[in-house]
């Protein structure tokens, strides 16, 4: 670790585990301070220096509330999210809102919540977790899943555009399959549903990623860590993939 984000103060969502929370801890090693949320805080007690915090991002009375307490930050990333398991037949209108609110709506709070802060300083970073599934590439049995993630491409292409002139960047970062709890639930679910083993189940996930292996939440959490740094200083409105070859 270089200390690339020595200085700057940072708030990530879903930090409990997987990529939010691999992106919270190398953003605290990388020197930032960090508010790491999350709806179950009581996951966040062994983020080593981090500053903890319970959120509910499908609140926006609470994102409001916590963004006037936490003040102004230089980078934003929001990595909440829900995978639905399914076609449009097995869509709903609640399947439907709820993935539309976690997916989309939730940024659209915390980035409306915390951008005023940005703007008042000239400068500022956001970082949106899409998916290689969406406007990148369709999945079968991903439906309001890639629909939302397309449109948290969408969404950040659009914060990108609107504020390229005043300091503010937003980036996309589009990962494939990467190791977390949340896989190990969609490994579950596939296993109960075709009637076979778990480890049967995994390596069918396995077996769609080109390079032959998963990804890990600490590969993206080295991107996010870029995109949140100076280094990137001329990158915005861009999806960034790391899939393992996933879209090719």
């Amino acid at each position: 670790m270089a200390g690339r984000l020595k200085g700057k103060r940072a708030v990530v969502t879903a930090a409990a585990n997987g990529i939010g929370r691999a992106i919270a801890e190398f953003f605290v090693a990388e020197g930032a301070t960090v508010w790491a949320t999350d709806i179950n805080d009581k996951a966040l007690a062994d983020i080593k220096r981090a500053k903890r915090a319970k959120l509910d991002v499908l609140s926006t009375d609470a994102v409001n509330a916590f963004a006037k307490d936490v003040g102004t930050i230089d980078i934003l990333v929001n990595a909440a999210g829900y995978v639905h398991h399914g076609s449009v037949l097995e869509c709903d209108e609640a399947a439907w809102d709820f993935s539309m609110d976690l997916n989309v709506k939730s940024m659209h709070r915390m980035i409306r919540a915390f951008i005023p802060g940005m703007l008042a300083q000239g400068k500022g970073s956001i970082v949106n977790i899409a998916s290689g599934a969406g406007s990148v590439r369709g999945i079968p049995n991903r439906y309001v899943y890639g629909a939302s993630k397309a449109a948290v491409i969408g969404l950040t292409k659009a914060v990108a555009a609107d504020f390229i002139k005043k300091g503010i960047r937003a980036n996309a970062i589009c990962p494939g399959t990467i190791q977390s709890p949340s896989l190990d639930q969609r490994i579950a679910a596939l296993a109960k549903l075709q009637g076979i083993g778990k480890k049967e189940a995994r390596q069918m996930f396995i077996d769609r990623q080109p390079m032959g292996r998963l990804g890990t939440a600490e590969e993206i959490a080295w991107l996010a860590v870029y995109l949140g740094s100076d280094e990137s200083s001329y990158t915005t409105g861009q999806i960034h993939l790391a899939d393992g070859g996933f879209a090719l």
